[in-house]
């Protein structure tokens, strides 16, 4: 059972590939639904594994609040017993809770933070700021609901086209929700740095796919380009964290660059005989063969501790 157990911890590597090849291949919608369903997928079956190893190494440590047919022989002969893989994985369990912990409260207190600084403006969809600084963000409400703001300066220095652009593009991350997307992202890496990757990746392909939301909009993938290149020279580092923007860090040229390129194709899924799609399916491999070993090893583990609890 040993080897089911930790092949959670490892097989993150798999989703590697599928994070660098599926902007080329991949629309940006199918590529973030993809990454964040894969990443999502690994973090929860890689923290699983470390509460087994927390589970079974320490139960042959002394004055441990478990059963003590749980220290029987047979037990230790059946599960990897090693009290250090008990310990270590006591402190890497702490250390994901407590990431995940810090990284909900980042996200509702940036979220509360946007809220309060529009108390007394006038309700709707827009929310104009007065500020020197330049931003525009999408800020997510409850049922759905959620706000664009953006700040005078920003808007004072964009032409009418440009305006559109980035009106178009808070509204398809408030219509897709893509805060979503990156926090799941977000905790995935939390729970497993392999996955650091596929967070990256995911925070790219939402605003990619803001991109192209406005595009088809605005009926000009040039005048979105240049939006966002605009925008992003006028933010700086006037950037809110945590929420979806127009101007947000990162690899701003890079999507430059897409939008100036010819459009992605719209297909949920790369052509098994190009790297893309080697890839992909090296990662719904590495999906799978994650569930299945997390699933088994628990399962083996439950039967095992259930027949020593009542010998």
């Amino acid at each position: 059972m040993g080897v089911f157990v930790f092949l959670p911890l490892v097989l993150p590597l798999t989703a590697v590939p599928i994070a660098r090849l599926a902007g080329q291949h991949l629309h940006p919608r199918a590529a973030a639904r993809l990454l964040t369903a894969v990443g999502a997928l690994l973090g929860l079956c890689s923290t699983l594994c470390l509460g087994l190893l927390m589970v079974v190494g320490t139960a042959q440590l002394p004055g441990n609040p478990l059963p003590d047919g749980w220290s029987d022989p047979d037990v230790r002969e059946a599960v990897p017993h090693e009290e250090y893989f008990g310990e270590v994985s006591i402190v890497a369990l702490v250390v994901v809770l407590a990431g995940w912990a810090v990284t909900l409260c980042r996200h509702c207190s940036a979220r509360v933070r946007a809220h309060r600084a529009l108390a007394g403006l006038p309700v709707g969809e827009l929310a104009v700021l007065p500020d020197d600084a330049a931003y525009a963000y999408a800020l997510p409400g409850r049922c759905g609901t959620g706000r664009i703001v953006v700040s005078t300066a920003l808007l004072e220095q964009l032409d009418s086209d440009e305006r559109h652009v980035v009106l178009a593009h808070e509204r398809a991350h408030l219509r897709q929700a893509h805060h979503r997307l990156s926090l799941l992202g977000q905790l995935a890496a939390r729970a497993n740095p392999l996955l650091l990757p596929l967070r990256d990746e995911i925070a790219y392909h939402t605003e990619r796919w803001a991109d192209e939301e406005a595009a088809g909009e605005v009926g000009s993938r040039r005048v979105v380009a240049r939006a966002v290149a605009r925008a992003a020279l006028l933010a700086g580092r006037a950037s809110v964290p945590g929420l979806a923007q127009l101007a947000a860090p990162g690899p701003v040229p890079r999507r430059v660059a897409a939008l100036l390129a010819p459009s992605p194709p719209v297909r949920s899924w790369p052509p098994a005989g190009t790297a893309a799609g080697v890839a992909a399916w090296m990662a719904a491999a590495g999906s799978v063969a994650s569930v299945v070993s997390a699933v088994f090893a628990a399962t083996a583990l439950a039967m095992i501790l259930h027949a020593a609890t009542v010998l």
